[in-house]
């Protein structure tokens, strides 16, 4: 399954690395606040009202740091962008742990999550211009797994110092030590080159004296692509999150889960989506971009409707984590790929950036109306309603988008120049030799 890994020469493993790193580390000090959050809510005595504008705030922010990192990434080089969101989201997780009120912290946090979308949308970029078509769904979704490393990381950590250090000072410790592994993928960044189709463009681009600007990807030969992959993301992303910010309530609202039992729960959703990760990045390079995601929809809906309907208890709801992360979180691990294939190099930063952090933003819409319907129908009807929407839209998003599996990328203009631009389909579509 890894024979793969063998035949990357030393630079594609550099940036292979570097980028797993950066994408732990950015799950990491995302996912530390998530376990700091109840400690303020009894330290500070905050509101649930204002825990939900801290969690809003942040994917709003993170929305918008992720389009504007990629277009710079389009501007001013992939990897330059991503050492420097890395180091800004690092420095305001450090910055948060000094925070005095509510009103300090949310500021700080809406800061923070513009690095925590910036990382994604260069390094997704990097990782797919760098590596060859034939393995590029494994390599970028594999450094997606660096996610569930992360996730486990902030776990160990908060699990330790939250049972040690006394409350009011065991946060802001957390939140501190977020900024020391920041230094550590600098280090790594020193290693990685920018990719030589990113160069070729911007010559090509200098050269016709066109700079791509944040609309190109809104142009009517663009638009459709645009528009699809946002709904693809919005399936994937807005929907799956809404639905892991909302069952640990049903898990403890409806199942009556304890909390030892959530600890294990939460450990096996998060190894489920590191096995998802590589399942999903291998599939989508033996199925296809398509397939795999149509196969990961239908499953993490058919998972989620076990989960709010089935008489499960006991250890039977536990174990069914596995399925939950794999299918539901694991099912991200394909999108980068996908995204890196559907956009001309010249603006692939700022179209793969908007379409993913399109699909973020709109997860905190699902969030809310998962919310409002539990108002009115039961909190399971209200999850299992929202899921089938959101992945039905996801996989009629599949069948209207192209496959690009193989393909091989190419430098230019792409579609992005209004005099003299090819058709986005010449570069998607252009084969690879020896590929009939």
């Amino acid at each position: 399954m890894f024979s793969w890994y063998r035949e990357l020469t030393k630079r594609e493993r550099n940036t292979f690395w570097g980028c797993f790193a950066g994408w732990a580390v950015d799950a990491m000090d995302a996912q530390l606040f998530s376990f700091v959050l109840p400690v303020l809510i009894a330290v500070w005595g905050m509101t649930t009202a204002q825990a939900g504008y801290l969690a809003t705030a942040t994917l709003l922010s993170a929305a918008v740091g992720g389009w504007a990192c990629g277009y710079l990434a389009d501007r001013f080089g992939r990897v330059r962008v991503m050492q420097f969101t890395i180091l800004w989201f690092s420095v305001f997780t450090f910055i948060a742990g000094f925070t005095q009120n509510f009103e300090q912290l949310i500021a700080v946090r809406v800061l923070q999550g513009l690095g925590f979308g910036g990382e994604w949308a260069s390094g997704a970029v990097l990782m797919g211009e760098i590596i060859r078509p034939a393995h590029r769904g494994k390599a970028v979704g594999t450094v997606q797994s660096g996610f569930g490393i992360g996730w486990c990381a902030a776990a160990g950590l908060a699990g330790i110092i939250l049972a040690h250090v006394p409350a009011e000072f065991a946060w802001r410790t957390l939140l501190m030590i977020g900024v020391l592994p920041g230094f550590l993928v600098l280090y790594l960044r020193r290693t990685i080159e920018e990719p030589e189709l990113y160069q070729q463009t911007r010559a090509a681009i200098e050269a016709a004296g066109h700079a791509p600007s944040l609309v190109d990807i809104f142009r009517p030969r663009m638009l459709r692509v645009t528009i699809l992959a946002s709904l693809l993301a919005f399936g994937v992303i807005g929907v799956g999150g809404a639905i892991v910010n909302w069952l640990p309530t049903f898990m403890k609202t409806v199942r009556h889960l304890s909390p030892g039992a959530s600890g294990y729960y939460v450990f096996l959703v998060t190894g489920g989506s590191f096995f998802g990760f590589l399942a999903s990045a291998y599939l989508s390079d033996v199925l296809g971009r398509r397939r795999t995601f149509q196969l990961f929809l239908v499953c993490s809906w058919l998972v989620t409707i076990a989960y709010m309907f089935l008489p499960l208890s006991g250890w039977w709801l536990i174990l069914m984590g596995v399925p939950f992360g794999f299918f539901t979180i694991g099912n991200y691990a394909a999108l980068g790929p996908f995204f890196t294939e559907l956009f001309p190099t010249a603006v692939r930063g700022s179209g793969q950036s908007f379409a993913y952090n399109f699909g973020k933003a709109a997860g905190a819409v699902a969030v809310a109306c998962i919310g409002i319907l539990a108002q009115r129908i039961t909190l399971a009807e209200a999850i299992g309603s929202v899921a089938l929407l959101g992945y039905s839209v996801a996989v009629v998003a599949t069948l209207m988008l192209p496959e690009t599996k193989g393909i091989s990328l190419t430098p230019g203009l792409g579609d992005v120049a209004e005099q003299g631009s090819r058709p986005i389909d010449e570069e998607r579509q252009r084969p690879i030799p020896g590929r009939s």
